[in-house]
């Protein structure tokens, strides 16, 4: 009973009501606790509607990504100087070109003077910010 009489002076502190409010909360609190029936409780029909509702049955479906490599636009002007470094390196060269190949259309050519082997990079820089 001590134990009853602290718990409603914590409620009446906690919630500033009176003694009687206090008393109807504890009670209220321990038939809830107890699972018994309550005022508020929806009756037996409204309840199995409200279960209805509560239990749709759909789950939500995991996001599916699409991981597709972006295709890049073709840049006409650098595959052209490639192919122009191309043709002088294997026509018009002073040096012995062998094994001259265009390793990346827009980008790289690889070839062999002799015994060394070099790889001729384009580098296109974009234009300043202003």
């Amino acid at each position: 009973m001590a134990k009853d009489a602290e718990q409603v002076k914590r409620i009446m502190q906690g919630l500033k009501c009176s003694e009687e409010e206090a008393k109807e909360v504890l009670a209220y609190d321990k038939q809830i606790e107890h699972g018994e029936k309550t005022a508020f409780d929806l009756p037996a029909d409204k309840l199995e509607v409200a279960r209805k509702f509560a239990h749709t049955g759909t789950r939500k479906q995991p996001t599916v990504y699409k991981f597709t490599k972006r295709e890049r636009k073709p840049n006409a002007t650098k595959a052209g100087i490639i192919a122009e470094i191309f043709t002088f390196l294997t026509e018009n060269s002073d040096f012995a070109v062998e094994n001259a190949e265009i390793t990346n259309k827009e980008r790289q050519i690889a070839f062999r003077i002799g015994e060394d082997s070099f790889e001729l990079t384009l580098v296109q820089k974009r234009k300043p910010k202003n």
